[in-house]
C-alpha cells in the first residue's frame, strides 16, 4: 500500500507518521510519500518521520520529494494537508477582519474566505495531477476549509473524502469522562465543517443508549469551560456545539478578545520554528510534547481510520466525515457537504440516518451552506462581486458596509494568490 501526503513538510507531518507507526496492523503502509515544495522543511520532517517508523520498528519505507506528480504516482490514497501562503496568510486572515469589528480566524468569517479563495484553485490542480496519474487513487482532505475544499473536489468528480478532528477529539474526551472506551462511543454528530452539534452520545453504536444527558448533568462544567461558553447555554441548547460555534453565540466577546492579544497565528508561527528545530536532532526519534499544542489532537487517528475504511483494510465501520448530502438533511441542497457520521467502505461513504434537526441548529446550517455556494462559485470563478456576495452571506459579516471593507482589505491581502486580482 502506497500513500502520498500533499504539505508532508507540515510541523503536523510527524503527528500522522506516529499513527501510522502505531497502528500499522489498521493500515499496513509499505511505502508513504512526503511532497512538499519547502525542501528544507522536507529533509527535517523526512528525517525525524523515518527515525519514528525505526524506533517503532515499522518496515515500511519513506520518502521525500518536491515532484507532485512522481509523488502522487501510485499512490492508493493521496492526503491533502497544505496551507496556500503559510502561516503569513494566516496571519492576516486573522487581522483584518478585525478592523471591521468581525471575528479574525483562519477557517470561518471574512478569514475562512480569504482561504478557500486561496485554496480551491491549488486543491483542485493537485486532484487533476492525481487524477491522470492515478484515477482510482482516493482523495483525503484534511485542507481547510475542509468542507469548501470537499465540495469543490466532489464537484469536479473526484474520489473524495474530507476529514476534520473535532469529532474525534469529542470522542476521546467523552469517552474519558465516562470511563469507557472511545470506540465505545459513537456521536450523533451533525452540521457542516466547524460548524456542528453533538446531539446524542451512544455508547455501543449507533443503536445504543444516548448518554448525552448525563454528561451534560455531570460534566457539564468542564465541557462548557473546554467551549469557553457559560454552561446554562449548553443547558439551554441541550446540545454540545463545537468549539467554533462559540464565534458564532459569542461574536463580539471573541472579538474584543482577539483584540487585545497576540492572534493564534503568532503563536503557531513561533511554535512552528521551535518545532522544526527540534526535528533537526538526529536524537529526535518521537514525536516531541510541543506538537500537542499545535493543533490537530487525534489528526492521525482520524487519517489512519479512514484510509484503512476506504482502502478495504479495516477500520472503524462508522466514521464521522465530510461528504456529499444526498438527501440526508432536506432543509439542504443534495450537493450541499455536510459533516455527519456515515459508513465508510471501498466504494466510498454513506452518510447514516439523521433524525430531524432543531430549527435553531438548521437555519444557521442552511445560512452557511449558502454562503459556501456563493464562496465556492467566487473560488472558481474570481471577480470583485463574487467576493462580496459570498461575504454579504456568511452570518459572521452580514452587513453591506462590513462586506465592502472586508471585500477589498481580502483582495489587497491576497492579490498574489488570486489570478484575476
Amino acid at each position: 500500500m502506497k500513500l502520498t501526503v500533499v504539505g508532508g513538510g507540515s510541523t503536523y507531518t510527524p503527528e500522522l507518521i506516529d499513527g501510522f507507526a502505531r497502528l500499522r496492523d489498521t493500515l499496513p503502509v509499505e511505502e508513504l510519500v512526503l511532497v512538499d515544495p519547502a525542501a528544507e522543511r522536507l529533509e527535517l520532517v523526512g528525517g525525524l518521520a523515518r527515525r519514528i517508523f525505526a524506533k517503532q520498528g515499522h518496515p515500511g519505507r519513506i520518502t521525500t520529494t518536491q515532484d507532485l506528480d512522481a509523488g502522487v504516482d501510485g499512490a492508493d490514497a493521496v492526503l491533502l494537508q497544505l496551507r496556500v501562503g503559510g502561516q503569513a496568510a494566516r496571519q492576516q486572515d486573522e487581522t483584518w477582519p478585525l478592523e471591521c469589528g468581525c471575528v479574525g480566524q483562519e477557517t470561518t468569517g471574512a478569514g475562512g474566505l480569504a482561504k478557500a479563495l486561496r485554496t480551491v484553485p491549488v486543491v483542485l490542480d493537485i486532484a487533476e495531477r492525481v487524477r491522470r496519474t492515478n484515477p482510482d487513487a482516493w482523495i483525503i482532505d484534511f485542507t481547510n476549509p475542509v468542507g469548501i475544499v470537499t465540495r469543490a473536489l466532489l464537484q469536479a468528480g473526484h474520489k473524495a473524502v474530507g476529514l476534520c478532528n473535532v469529532a474525534i477529539g469529542f470522542q476521546r474526551k467523552f469517552a474519558r469522562l465516562l470511563g469507557v472506551s472511545p470506540a465505545d462511543v459513537h456521536l450523533d454528530h451533525v452540521g457542516l465543517n466547524h460548524l456542528t452539534w453533538e446531539t446524542g452520545v451512544r455508547l455501543g453504536g449507533p443503536e445504543g443508549e444516548d448518554v448525552l444527558s448525563k454528561l451534560l448533568s455531570e460534566h457539564g462544567e468542564a465541557i462548557a469551560a473546554d467551549l469557553r461558553l457559560p454552561r446554562p447555554v449548553l443547558e439551554r441548547l441541550g446540545v454540545v456545539p463545537s468549539y467554533y460555534l462559540r464565534y458564532f453565540y459569542a461574536h463580539d466577546e471573541v472579538v474584543r478578545e482577539l483584540g487585545t492579544k497576540p492572534s493564534r497565528a503568532a503563536e503557531v508561527a513561533a511554535m512552528e520554528t521551535e518545532l522544526l528545530r527540534m526535528y533537526g536532532d538526529p536524537a529526535l526519534d518521537e514525536k516531541p510534547e510541543l506538537l500537542a499544542k499545535r493543533g490537530g489532537a487525534y489528526y492521525s487517528e482520524a487519517a489512519v481510520d479512514l484510509a484503512a475504511g476506504l482502502l478495504g483494510g479495516g477500520g472503524s465501520p462508522y466514521q464521522v466525515v465530510n461528504t456529499l448530502n444526498r438527501g440526508t438533511l432536506p432543509f439542504l441542497p443534495d450537493d450541499a457537504v455536510i459533516e455527519v457520521q456515515a459508513a465508510v467502505g471501498p466504494k466510498g461513504t454513506t452518510p447514516l440516518p439523521v433524525p430531524a434537526v432543531d430549527p435553531l441548529f438548521a437555519g444557521l446550517m442552511a445560512n452557511v451552506t449558502a454562503y459556501e455556494d456563493l464562496a465556492l462559485t467566487a473560488a472558481l470563478h474570481g471577480g470583485r462581486e463574487r467576493v462580496f456576495k459570498a461575504m454579504l452571506a456568511h452570518p459572521l459579516v452580514g452587513q453591506y458596509a462590513y462586506a465592502e471593507g472586508l471585500t477589498d482589505r481580502l483582495i489587497a491581502h491576497n492579490r498574489e494568490h488570486l489570478a484575476w486580482a
